[in-house]
Parts: C-alpha cells; structure tokens; sequence
C-alpha cells in the first residue's frame, strides 16, 4: 500500500499508451460525451452540482499534487511552483467557474484546452497504474477539460475569433513571464529551457530553443483549428 504514493518509479512506471492509458483516454472521451449529451439535463437540474463538483476535483488535485511532495520532503520551487501550462489551466479554470468571467473564459478555453488534451494523450507522467499521482494526474487533466466544455455546453458561453488572438497573446506573456523565472531557478517551466523527459509532441519539432518556435505555431494553429471546428463547422 506504502508503494501506492511512494516516489519508487520502478514500482509502478508509466507505460505510454499502455491499457491504463488507453483506458484514461476513452473515460476522457466518453465523459465529453456524456455532457454533450446531457447537457439540457444538466442545465435544469445538476447545473450548480456539476460546476462545484469540477471546482472540488480541480481544487483537490492541486491540494494532493503539493501535499504529496511536502510529505516526502521533495517539493521545490523548480519543480512545483504552478508555472507549468496545465498548472495554469488549473487555476485559470477554477477562477472561471468561480466568477463566471468572459475574459477569463476566453483566456482559459482555448489556452487549457491545448494543454490538457496534449497532456491527457501524451502525458509527462512517470508513475503508472495504480499509484496515487496516476489518478490525480488524469483527474485533474480531465476535470480541466470538462470545465472548459461546461462553459461552452453548459453556460453557454462562446468564443470569438478575437477571443483566439487574445489568447494566444495572453500565452505568449505567460510565457516570457516564464523563460525569466526559468533562467532566475533554474527550472524548466512550461518546457522552455529544455525538452521534457518523456515521449511528447515537442521531440518532433527540433532542438532547442527551435522547437518553441515551432510549438508557438502548434499552438496558434491548435487554437483556429478548436475555433473553426467547434464554432464555425459544427455550427453549419
């Protein structure tokens, strides 16, 4: 039981696209579903109950991910600070479901949705199926993205094509904010010093620092394609 929250990678080591991986995938995409689906329910009856549920998992994540660090004596300020991208789509997300901003919608929609659906498909995950960071891991990623279809489905909120600008201006100055924490710690928030450990998207995009250069159009071309699909051709 010890093992379950351990930092012994070798006990339970994460498998990319494993059975356990797969399997966090399909809840991700069946979860989507459902709340497409049950959106008009949703609405009359477990409006305020599901905003709060997702405001708990968010929350609790977050509370878990740091407690579980302190009580090992490993939490630092290079590696826990919440500076990475899904770390701040964690926070931009529970500040939108709690004030219910615009502004803040626009930023977090399309800024949590890149991360977290990267993340969910090709994790920076080191501890696999059924160690305690596999499920907090996936609990969160997915409670962030349901957060940002709540407010589509269920509040009805919708993005503009500035809203896409705004954004990706918004994740640019994130970003910089980042690169000089990064050089003044020594850290490697949001990836921008150096490539992750694990398999992702960012080995096929070159060395660094070309590879930012090449993920700030990954990003902007995520976010149109998020914009014209869900907005523009699934409205026709």
């Amino acid at each position: 039981m010890e093992g379950l929250v351990s930092f012994n990678q070798s006990d339970y080591p994460f498998q990319l696209f494993s059975l356990s991986h797969i399997f966090m995938v399909i809840i991700t995409v069946g979860l989507l579903a459902s709340l497409y689906i049950f959106r008009e329910s949703i609405k009359r009856n477990y409006k305020r109950l599901f905003k709060n549920t997702l405001i708990a998992l968010l929350i609790l994540g977050e509370i878990t991910f740091h407690l579980w660090y302190l009580s090992d004596g490993r939490w630092d300020v290079a590696t826990n600070l919440p500076l990475q991208l899904c770390s701040i789509s964690l926070y931009l997300c529970t500040i939108m479901l709690l004030t219910k901003n615009y502004k803040v919608f626009e930023i977090s929609f399309f800024v949590s949705m890149t991360g977290a659906f990267i993340a969910v498909v090709t994790p920076e995950l080191f501890f696999g199926f059924p160690h305690m960071r596999f499920f907090q891991f996936f609990i969160a990623h997915i409670a962030i993205i349901l957060s940002c279809f709540y407010m589509i489905w269920i509040e009805e909120y919708k993005p503009t094509f500035q809203s896409v600008i705004r954004a990706f201006v918004m994740l640019n100055i994130m970003a910089f904010l980042v690169v000089i924490i990064n050089q003044i710690i020594g850290s490697n928030y949001m990836f921008l010093a150096e490539k992750p450990n694990t398999i992702s998207m960012i080995d096929y995009l070159g060395p660094y620092p070309w590879y930012i250069v090449l993920l700030e159009v990954v990003a902007f071309s995520i976010f149109l394609l998020i914009y014209f699909f869900l907005f523009k051709l699934l409205k026709k």
